[in-house]
């Protein structure tokens, strides 16, 4: 997959990337809403090594894909993807961004064009997105995409020593079709 955007450029994972992804992988912050624990240096490492044995082709499978600067490459984020296992026409997806690059818009952009993808290029049929219910920035992110919100599950994620509530949210082909012109990025 190879997705270029106004300013990103959406690609593999690559082990050049190392340093910036465990820049901000390693942030308690960048964490604290996320599946994932903080990773130190050797982590992050094996992390990228065993990415890049992954097929987002395989049913129930992440792929972690890079999200660079178009004109510099440089790693500022990174994205997930996965087609569910029972139905490979559902896909779920996971964006992380670096502290210095939120509230610039580029998560918007990457979502946005993952959402184009899957639809348009991939055929997927629907896009969920599960989401920590704490996590305002996500939830708005969505909302502005006009994802729908399917659920407020209660105490469903143990993250981080500690039971908390998760929201879905979801959109469909036909609806990215209804919505995806009245979207304005920036």
């Amino acid at each position: 997959m190879k997705i270029i955007t106004n300013r990103l450029h959406i690609r593999i994972l690559r082990t050049s990337d190392l340093p910036n992804f465990t820049s901000y992988r390693s942030n308690p912050e960048v964490a604290r809403y996320q599946g994932f624990d903080v990773m130190n240096a050797e982590q992050a490492n094996y992390f990228i090594t065993e990415n890049l044995k992954n097929d987002f082709h395989i049913p129930g499978t992440w792929v972690q894909y890079a999200i660079a600067e178009k004109q510099s490459d440089e790693l500022i984020g990174d994205c997930a993807l996965k087609l569910h296992a029972d139905e490979p026409r559902f896909a779920e997806i996971g964006i992380t961004l670096s502290p210095q690059n939120q509230k610039k818009g580029f998560a918007r952009e990457t979502l946005y064009a993952l959402l184009q993808w899957l639809f348009e290029e991939m055929n997927i049929l629907r896009v969920i997105e599960t989401v920590d219910a704490r996590n305002e920035a996500s939830i708005n992110l969505l909302r502005s995409l006009r994802f729908r919100e399917e659920g407020h599950f209660l105490q469903s994620g143990f993250y981080k020593g500690e039971w908390t509530d998760e929201k879905q949210f979801a959109m469909l082909r036909h609806e990215w079709d209804d919505v995806k012109h009245k979207i304005v990025l920036i």
